[in-house]
């Protein structure tokens, strides 16, 4: 690309006279976390789609936020039905903002399904970024945040969790969990017996609230901590991830090696076919094989 072309304005297909879909991140506790770019969608939106109307009240209340538009309720029980309307509104030419209780719409939260379908329809689908407890989370938490897998909430009890759970044991990623006062004892029991007693793990509790609390230890001590006092709130659980496998030297992989050889392949092929699947370099393992062929 040359550099007149890659500093030019981006030609889109979008009509600006066209509506739009306002994914609007809201505060997770404090509300002072609310952008100006949130109360203004709050006051112009011409629609806005929302959890509980409760909810909305308070949040528009505590912004001292005078709302206009049109609500309409979307939660996880109504949301198919309500997408349909929503692509309608934004295909009229309105601004429909949509918001769960908390966080980000569409993580672990209503607001996917109505995304879909107004992409789907060809119209637009932007965001008013805000909190959310994944990344705050994972942020605190002290963990690797390089690489990471948000797993919401696992189900509660059955072969779905365990499978889930097994499926996990190996994942090298930091992952992040949803889970509820109740279950958690449960829950990280189920972890350190998964992916082992001395994996380091951080339970956030209430970010962002009067009582944040972040406990931090192996699975084992986070357990007992757990188990000492009654844990109450929204929770987010960050796990380390898996160490990776131990890299093989090439001098264990001749007898692979050898094996494809006297199989037919050819040496060289033998040597890039093993290398290739055990991650370990071609020209080292031909070496090494050399040296074992020569040595018997």
């Amino acid at each position: 690309m040359s550099e007149q072309q890659s500093t030019s304005t981006p030609q889109t297909d979008i009509d600006p006279r066209a509506g739009a879909l306002v994914l609007g991140g809201t505060p997770i506790g404090n509300l002072q976390d609310a952008s100006p770019r949130l109360r203004h969608a709050m006051a112009t939106a011409d629609v806005i789609a929302v959890e509980d109307t409760r909810t909305l009240r308070r949040l528009a209340s505590g912004l001292d936020v005078q709302t206009r538009g049109r609500v309409l309720v979307n939660h996880d029980h109504n949301e198919a039905a309500r997408a349909s309307q929503i692509v309608d509104a934004v295909a009229a030419g309105q601004t429909v903002l949509l918001m769960s209780d908390a966080g980000m719409p569409a993580v672990s939260d209503p607001g996917y399904v109505a995304a879909a379908a107004v992409a789907d329809a060809g119209l637009p689908v932007t965001a008013v970024p805000g909190p959310s407890a994944v990344v705050t989370a994972l942020a605190v938490s002290g963990l690797p945040s390089g690489r990471f897998t948000f797993e919401g909430f696992l189900a509660r009890k059955g072969s779905d969790r365990t499978k889930r759970l097994a499926a996990l044991a190996a994942e090298e990623r930091t992952m992040v969990f949803y889970e509820s006062p109740h279950r958690l004892v449960a829950t990280l029991a189920d972890f350190a017996q998964t992916f082992g007693a001395h994996r380091r793990a951080a339970v956030c509790r209430e970010l962002t609230k009067l009582h944040e609390e972040v406990a931090r230890g192996t699975l084992t001590e986070l357990v007992e901590w757990s188990e000492s006092k009654q844990i109450r709130g929204e929770i987010a659980i960050v796990v380390e991830g898996a160490e990776p496998p131990a890299a093989q030297d090439a001098e264990s992989l001749t007898e692979l090696v050898l094996e494809l050889v006297d199989g037919g392949v050819r040496l060289k092929d033998a040597c890039a076919q093993v290398a290739t699947a055990q991650g370990v370099s071609k020209r080292d393992l031909y070496e090494a094989t050399l040296a074992a062929r020569d040595h018997h």
